[in-house]
């Protein structure tokens, strides 16, 4: 679907050579979408449900997580080739690196558990399995690589776990059904999207436990993050709501509102941050925005429960 007087543009748009990497977690596979021609160019079979995607630091690979699966595929994020597939990684539903890159960890969506990795550049080596509370779902990693927090969407819980000894150091309730957790770039705030209500709290983790200290109203269903690269904002993905928040983090207002269709999940920036991908998880269709005029200018057909959305050639994630 093209909006009338917008396919030109979008089609024209000259921000990328390389493919975007769309995850569709009920078809167990990835749409590889052309990022000059808005087509999707074939469909990587991965293993069971596949949700969430990082880089590796060497910027080499693209990892999927099959959490159904029990495997990670990787993939050249240039080339969209399977280089290798990891197998009785147990349950990886969200993933992340940290940022000194030592560090690689998941949390077991239906095991409830968080895994801690060693990487030494090519390979995974299991530190520590811990037992969280229940279907802990996204992670986000302090800019020291000191602290991994993680949200428990079936507890209702922020829980923050220390690196460098593998352990829980607090554990604090929150509103219903937390889902993406995103900190500020100079670590003491933490914002949770709250899936099961209309808002994103907003937690002070300077000192100590996180202390709850305002609560943004953004759209029915908050859930996921993704930065603008500006150093200033920050979107949050609504999937009730069918609708995209731009939160300032400086100052902790919503400054502006987005429609987009299907229940947008996972989000990415293009690299001259002018459109918005995001993955209509309800409609099996990778929606795209004009940023500066709010429009949707385009949607390409993918398959079934699309999560996850990446491509190389991204805004910054700050």
């Amino acid at each position: 679907m093209v909006l009338a007087g917008a396919a030109v543009c979008v089609a024209g748009a000259t921000w990328a050579a390389n493919p975007i990497f769309v995850l569709n977690s009920l078809d167990a596979t990835i749409s590889v979408i052309d990022s000059g021609t808005w087509q999707e160019t074939k469909r990587i079979p991965t293993g069971k449900e596949p949700h969430h995607l990082y880089l590796t630091p060497d910027e080499k690979s693209l990892i999927v997580a099959n959490a159904g699966g029990d495997s990670l595929t990787f993939v050249d994020p240039k080339t969209s080739e399977v280089q290798r597939v990891v197998r009785g990684t147990l349950d990886p539903y969200q993933l992340r690196f940290s940022p000194d890159m030592k560090w690689f960890v998941t949390v077991g969506n239906r095991l409830n558990h968080v895994d801690i990795y060693r990487w030494d550049g090519k390979d995974l080596s299991l530190a520590k399995r811990i037992a969280s509370s229940k279907t802990p779902s996204h992670l986000w990693i302090d800019s020291t690589s000191s602290i991994v927090y993680a949200s428990m969407q079936d507890s209702n819980e922020l829980i923050a776990i220390d690196l460098a000894t593998q352990s829980v150091k607090w554990r604090v309730k929150t509103g219903a059904l937390p889902a993406d957790v995103f900190g500020t770039p100079d670590d003491k705030t933490l914002l949770v999207g709250m899936t099961g209500g209309d808002h994103v709290e907003v937690y002070d983790v300077s000192h100590g436990p996180a202390k709850l200290i305002k609560s943004i109203p953004t759209g029915e269903g908050a859930h996921a993050f993704r930065a603008l690269g500006d150093g200033r904002h920050v979107l949050v993905s609504n999937r009730v709501a069918n609708t995209v928040n731009k939160i300032d983090y400086t100052t902790l207002q919503s400054v502006a509102q987005y429609k987009v269709p299907g229940g947008p999940d996972c989000m990415e920036i293009t690299g001259d941050g002018k459109y918005l991908l995001a993955s209509s998880r309800w409609i099996k269709k990778m929606s795209v925005i004009d940023l500066q005029t709010g429009e949707l200018v385009r949607q390409v057909k993918v398959g079934k429960s699309p999560h996850g959305i990446w491509t190389l050639d991204h805004a910054k994630r700050f």
